[in-house]
């Protein structure tokens, strides 16, 4: 059998070792990163000839030992686990985004959801087909208790009534189908007021709150619908949310694009104003937009997360609580093998289901007619698609089957796959450049701690 892989890198004064297939993450001394230049293809005396020169002969044997001792325990070029697997064979769903509102109340630039109507007709969704979305869930959930439901729009405030009493309904469904809904919902906080916060957080297991940073790259991007900027409308709001959140949940989630790829100074604002549970996304568009990530711009990108890297290891060191989503990581725990390879399970685990019933693998893919799945009336008729899904991994997307951040990104975002290579199994290769950038700077935030 072959030798698994590794992946090395030298990131904030640390040598930092990735073994792909197990996972296993090492801080070495600078003498066993050199030697692994070399490990796999010389003999111990050839890779003494090489280092020679830098290290004495004592301190090569020594690392070299080092590393046998490593790769006996197969926590260094480890061997892949089988990848034959059957996954998810009892089509059990496990997770919904709920669209309770295709309208929204702001005109971002970048959305993807057409201004909220998702390339169809605004509508907000009836409780009736809310129920039914909930009951259905639980009916294709098989034996898991623990369902998620994210309220979606659009803007779902503007259909809060509704998000309540399906609230109550889930909390009844928990009783009488021995279920546990973990709330969540998306807002723009435009709306938030004293009585839908205190329901909020009462109810929601956590809240998603998007502002895009400094106020003039968040008021070019996400405008009223009279052209006017959001930022001094919604920041009071997002601070009132946050400050009554207390211990539970929340994000303040950004997007940035071309027009501030000096982001860094976003996650400052971000901090600045007291946020303490940070998302900075990269934008997903067409590449000729004017704000679109595109290649020339994908080195001031990794710099930029390098430097960001740096400033929030300086920030952790003063307040331990401050989280940057990008650079969290669980080196001791995590997801199944089969998890790790598939990702978040849309179009299998992973549901979105539209104002009028219509199923959709994500919410990405909602309004593209060819992803629908199927009804609430029908179930999931579209077969084909959720297998394809299904076998959409790390092991059948040719890019990914030798990336050492496989097992990491899961093989990244099927919608962003789609929309840039027209091919769910086709990776979007800047998203991929900026996906092991984050990991790399995640791990040697890890390694300083």
């Amino acid at each position: 059998m072959s030798k698994g892989n590794i992946h090395k890198f030298y990131l904030n004064e640390k040598y930092i070792v990735v073994d792909v297939n197990s996972g296993a993450v090492h801080v070495v001394e600078q003498i066993v990163y050199d030697i692994l230049d070399y490990y796999l293809d010389y003999e111990i005396n050839e890779i003494i000839d090489k280092l020679n020169n830098k290290y004495s002969r004592e301190m090569i044997l020594d690392a070299y030992e080092e590393i046998k001792s490593l790769e006996e325990e197969e926590l260094i070029y480890s061997s892949d686990f089988d990848t034959n697997f059957e996954y998810n064979k009892d089509n059990v769903i496990k997770a919904m985004c709920l669209h309770v509102a295709h309208d929204c109340n702001l005109k971002c630039r970048y959305c993807f959801a057409s201004q909220g109507n998702f390339k169809g007709q605004r509508k907000l969704m009836d409780l009736e087909t809310g129920m039914k979305a909930l009951d259905f869930l639980v009916e294709n959930s098989g034996n898991r208790r623990n369902l998620e439901v994210d309220f979606f729009g659009g803007e779902p405030l503007m259909n809060f009534e509704v998000v309540k009493d399906l609230v109550m309904y889930g909390r009844k469904l928990e009783k009488n189908k021995n279920k546990h809904f973990r709330f969540t919902i998306t807002t723009n906080a435009l709306l938030l007021n004293d009585e839908n916060m205190n329901f909020i957080n009462e109810n929601m297991d956590n809240v998603v709150l998007s502002l895009d940073g400094r106020k003039a790259v968040n008021d070019y991007m996400r405008m009223t619908l009279n052209d006017g900027g959001s930022y001094d409308i919604i920041v009071p709001k997002i601070k009132e949310m946050i400050g009554r959140r207390k211990d539970k949940d929340y994000y303040v989630r950004g997007t940035f694009t071309s027009k501030n790829l000096d982001f860094s100074q976003d996650f400052l604002e971000y901090y600045n104003n007291g946020f303490k549970n940070i998302s900075i996304e990269p934008v997903v568009t067409d590449p000729n937009e004017d704000y679109a990530i595109r290649e020339e711009h994908i080195e001031t990108i990794l710099k930029e997360y390098e430097e960001l890297s740096k400033k929030y290891i300086e920030l952790k060191k003063k307040d331990p609580e401050f989280l940057f989503f990008h650079f969290m990581i669980d080196l001791n725990q995590g997801p199944c093998a089969v998890k790790k390879a598939v990702g978040c399970g849309a179009g299998s685990e992973y549901i979105a289901v539209t104002p009028e019933g219509d199923i959709y693998p994500c919410h990405q893919f909602v309004g593209e007619e060819e992803f629908k799945m199927g009804t609430l009336e029908t179930g999931i008729i579209n077969k084909d698609l959720r297998e394809k899904f299904k076998r959409a991994n790390v092991n059948t997307k040719d890019k990914c089957k030798t990336c050492w951040a496989k097992y990491y990104c899961s093989g990244g975002c099927h919608a962003n796959a789609y929309y840039s290579n027209n091919d769910i199994l086709e990776p979007h290769e800047l998203s991929c450049r900026m996906e092991k950038k984050r990991l790399e700077c995640a791990l040697s935030i890890l390694a300083n701690e």
